[in-house]
């Protein structure tokens, strides 16, 4: 009999051990047997070197979420993949995210790069469209349903109402429209949206629904901004943006199965000191715990000894990086080839503000044109016409793959818009000031 109360007892305690483990996530145990998966999706929508912190931040957060165990084939990556090899890399094959930080770019799954970087394609991903995208990357698109929770990143430029990739321009309207259709094909339980860019408050501001199960942050508001910061000397760029490290290296040593999302805005928004970071959608599912979207498996905590805290707004990146170069310059020929460069940047863009100036000018009938040029934020109340500005301005003017300070000019048509001035006018004026602008530029 005290063999069997001595088993007996053994028992218990091996049970009440197991169940106060403190290795064992609570959401883990609470969630047991069920069915629902975690998907995620991590996009960087710019290419070229300068921009290499973008691809730095979903290089990083890849890790976070595979670390935290979301598998790879719930995991689908976006990004142009020119910054690991580029020949300004002086560390080949290496990403990083912070100063003297580990590498994030290793063992990264790549599902789209290149050409394949397009709204389009991101679009079909997240409404799940495998036959449009049939010969096109991994050709993967995603398959959740309705328990799964989602969670999709993004990093790149923007400008009021729309998002930028390596060529070409997401709307706010088809954003808006693809969360609509996942949310009517029932690709969700929830859905978490974590958006950095310029003026990323616009795309989901009066628009994302709060009876929806989604939930939005962004770096900034819908007028000003986002920052990029860490610049490296040896790297000779920026490696991350303000926002996006802030919440990737929250999550790096946070347990994310007890951390909830409401807490992680307010560590984004604490560390993001220079723009406002914004929440939009279904405000309630901010008290759900982090894990249940970037992954609930306990991984390594990672602490960030030092924050360095010499943020520039992120259209300003390659003047910052050139006057850097120009201070670090060790002989006369190269500090001049760099401030000549800086000259071509100030006059290229002294050649946009008057672009869009001009056609302001020629759509208004000069009637209140320095109103249109120099109130940053529309309404964006027609957003058929301010689209196909957007359009005419990148085909006819500026490609503004190749000149993003284009995208800080954009306001103007969202001004000229929204004051009623009609699409073909305001089309038309765009054709006429850029086939003068055109004729100007070469007999210069």
């Amino acid at each position: 009999k005290n063999f069997q109360r001595f088993i007996f007892l053994c028992t218990l305690c091996v049970h009440a051990h197991a169940v106060h483990d403190p290795q064992i996530p609570k959401q883990n145990k609470r969630r047991a047997g069920s069915s629902r998966k975690i998907w995620a999706v991590l996009v960087a929508g710019s290419s070229g070197y300068y921009n290499y912190r973008h691809q730095a931040d979903v290089c990083h957060a890849y890790q976070v979420v595979h670390s935290h165990g979301i598998p790879d084939e719930q995991i689908i990556v976006m990004m142009y993949d020119d910054i690991a090899n580029n020949e300004q890399n002086p560390t080949q094959g290496i990403i990083i995210n912070h100063p003297d930080g580990p590498d994030v770019y290793k063992c990264v799954l790549k599902d789209y790069t290149g050409k394949d970087v397009t709204p389009s394609n991101f679009l079909k991903v997240l409404t799940g469209d495998k036959e449009g995208l049939h010969g096109i990357g991994s050709g993967r698109a995603l398959e959740s349903g309705p328990h799964d929770h989602v969670f999709v990143y993004f990093a790149d430029h923007g400008a009021p109402g729309l998002i930028a990739f390596p060529t070409g321009e997401l709307m706010k309207k088809d954003l808006n429209n693809a969360i609509n259709t996942m949310y009517n094909k029932k690709f969700f339980a929830q859905l978490v949206f974590y958006l950095e860019a310029c003026e990323s408050g616009s795309m989901f501001e009066k628009t994302l629904s709060d009876s929806m199960n989604v939930y939005a942050t962004t770096a900034a508001n819908s007028e000003e901004s986002s920052y990029a910061c860490y610049f490296d000397e040896k790297r000779g760029t920026y490696l991350g943006d303000r926002y996006s490290v802030s919440w990737l290296e929250d999550s790096d040593q946070e347990n994310l199965d007890q951390e909830t999302l409401h807490k992680q805005f307010k560590v984004a928004k604490k560390h993001t000191n220079q723009s406002h970071v914004m929440q939009y959608g279904n405000l309630s599912m901010s008290h759900e715990v982090v894990g249940i979207f970037q992954g609930e498996r306990q991984s390594k905590v990672i602490i960030i000894i030092h924050r360095q805290y010499d943020d520039v707004p992120s259209p300003d990146v390659p003047i910052h990086i050139l006057k850097r170069k120009i201070a670090a310059a060790k002989n006369p020929e190269s500090r001049q080839h760099l401030q000549l460069l800086l000259a071509k940047e100030f006059e290229t863009r002294r050649r946009i503000e008057w672009t869009t100036r001009t056609i302001a000018n020629v759509a208004s009938n000069e009637n209140d044109e320095n109103s249109l040029v120099t109130s940053t934020m529309p309404a964006l109340i027609n957003l058929e016409c301010y689209t196909e500005a957007v359009k005419a301005f990148d085909s006819m003017c500026y490609e503004l793959d190749d000149y993003e300070y284009g995208y800080r000019q954009l306001f103007v048509f969202g001004n000229l818009c929204d004051n009623g001035i009609p699409t073909s006018k305001v089309v038309d004026s765009i054709r006429q000031t850029c086939r003068q602008h055109s004729f100007i530029a070469s007999i210069i």
